[in-house]
């Protein structure tokens, strides 16, 4: 699978020929958040005997796990079909290093800007530029920001999933301070490392 524009000659009928327009896979990541959004209020009013489910924290959650769960199969999936022709990963750096530079690639089409670690289990990647926070725009700063909080949560379930396939499991959050920045920090739980 490519973004890049196929060059003559390509043949379409080839059975390992993929193409991806990248303008429908932005306007997919960023219709995913509202989709959740509706999916979790829809199962707030709907209670058997008639009463609201949910609050809004609830429904944030619900979402937020939405996102994530989507995020985690989308990892699973993507480490399996691009690492099976690489050399087994040796240890936990090789394998972040691994996520930084080629799925991050394939994914939004740049690589990590930054990665740091403490070497105890923890690591932060940097994107300055990230792709679905890019075309953000709302009235305040302080508004566009909190509603893009919301816009991580599919990206920490990629890398969670992702890192879950190669056998770490972890914990991911992200923030952003800046758009169209976003900072994820990953905390390993056990095994390599």
């Amino acid at each position: 699978m490519s973004f890049e524009t196929p060059l003559p000659p390509y043949n379409a009928s080839d059975p390992h020929a993929t193409f991806l327009s990248s303008s429908c896979f932005d306007l997919l990541l960023i219709e995913m958040v509202p989709l959740a959004n509706r999916m979790a209020t829809e199962l707030s009013a709907t209670r058997k005997d008639g009463t609201k489910a949910i609050d809004q924290e609830e429904q944030r959650e619900a979402t937020f796990r939405k996102l994530d769960t989507l995020g985690y199969r989308v990892g699973q999936g993507l480490v399996e079909r691009f690492s099976r022709d690489r050399p087994r990963f040796t240890d936990t750096l090789d394998m972040i290093k691994f996520l930084c530079k080629d799925l991050w690639t394939l994914v939004f089409r740049k690589q990590i800007d930054n990665l740091k670690t403490n070497h105890r289990g923890v690591y932060v990647l940097t994107d300055n530029t990230f792709r679905p926070l890019a075309r953000m725009s709302m009235s305040s700063r302080s508004e566009a920001i909190e509603e893009a909080q919301s816009f991580l949560w599919f990206p920490c379930g990629v890398i969670r999933g992702a890192l879950a396939s190669m056998g770490i499991d972890t914990l991911v959050q992200a923030e952003t301070s800046e758009l169209p920045g976003a900072t994820f920090q990953i905390k390993t739980i056990s095994g390599k490392g």
